[in-house]
């Protein structure tokens, strides 16, 4: 049997875990989550599109960091399976609540495409359509990843054989509360977690260490950081409108400049790391991510210079 590390060699804990079942729209604070090979079980599950199809962000719709998003709290046991009284509740301002059944809907809506990726979706119906297209000013609809028919892989040159649903790049980001509050320290006004959407946020280790993590295990599970996450946090989550910050700072501090002079300049600014899950779930329990959990970093690399980005 695999020996664990003991708790002495833990270098962080896990202080929050957030889900974002609607992309682009506000996450869910959990205590726990199931974790899945494409990301935390109901993260990025839906899309809002427009009438060709096409993905709406917050760089699109700013309004989208508005929308409350509530799940019952038991999607978060492992195993639990809705029923026809389960429900995805929405809310946003001047809105009524919107009550999207949990049971996957039968009409799929072809031509759905989300940055790279294109292909079919299930449409969460006329209420939905509705509901958003009032709310944005103009014709959408909400669907949800087609699981059964479809499949989406994360750039093969950096973890090969890896697949998201309506993420934008990896299944999971780790940051810091160290790196929040290294940034937060030469910002004029701090800023929440919220800007960076982070999925695993951790407490109790270096500012930006996590630059360097290449191998990691949480409790017993084990994640492979495959390469630094490119940060855009221009739009408060709290009001939906943009500005300058912490961008103009992140550029001075977190640019690949800064952080990876000898490679090759690529004009990004860096802020956490991407995960991928390492191993294989079929068939097995225990498969859950809680607060509180210990971090333990496995392998990694000498210098965010090496890092991978």
């Amino acid at each position: 049997m695999e020996q664990l590390p003991s708790e002495s060699d833990a270098v962080a804990k896990v202080s929050s875990i957030f889900i974002y079942p609607i992309k682009s729209c506000r996450g869910i604070s959990v205590s726990q989550a199931s974790v899945t090979p494409t990301g935390f079980r109901w993260d990025r599950q839906w899309l809002v599109v427009n009438y060709k199809g096409r993905a709406y962000t917050q760089r699109v719709e700013p309004k989208l960091s508005l929308v409350q998003v509530e799940l019952p709290d038991e999607a978060f046991i492992e195993g639990w399976e809705p029923s026809k009284s389960s429900y995805l509740v929405l809310k946003a301002p001047g809105m009524d609540a919107l009550k999207v059944s949990l049971i996957a809907p039968r009409e799929v809506s072809n031509g759905i495409s989300v940055w790279e990726w294109s292909g079919s979706a299930l449409d969460e119906g006329a209420d939905a359509s509705k509901w958003f297209s009032d709310y944005l000013g103009k014709p959408s609809r909400l669907v949800r990843f087609n699981t059964a028919s479809e499949t989406r892989p994360v750039e093969p040159e950096y973890a090969r054989g890896h697949k998201i649903m309506f993420s934008d790049m990896y299944p999971y980001m780790l940051l810091s509360q160290g790196s929040m509050d290294a940034l937060n320290n030469v910002l004029k006004e701090p800023i929440p977690v919220n800007r960076f959407r982070p999925n695993i946020f951790v407490e109790g280790c270096e500012p930006f260490s996590e630059d360097l993590w290449t191998e990691i295990r949480i409790d017993k599970l084990t994640f492979l950081g495959v390469k630094l996450c490119s940060a855009v946090p221009t739009i408060n989550q709290e009001t939906g409108i943009a500005g300058a910050e912490p961008n103009e700072t992140l550029r001075k501090i977190r640019s690949d400049s800064v952080l990876r002079p000898t490679q090759k300049q690529r004009g990004k600014v860096y802020f956490g790391q991407n995960l991928v899950f390492k191993g294989s779930l079929t068939g097995k329990k225990g498969n859950v991510l809680k607060v509180g959990d210990l971090v333990y970093v496995l392998k990694k690399v000498s210098s965010t210079d090496e890092a991978a980005a």
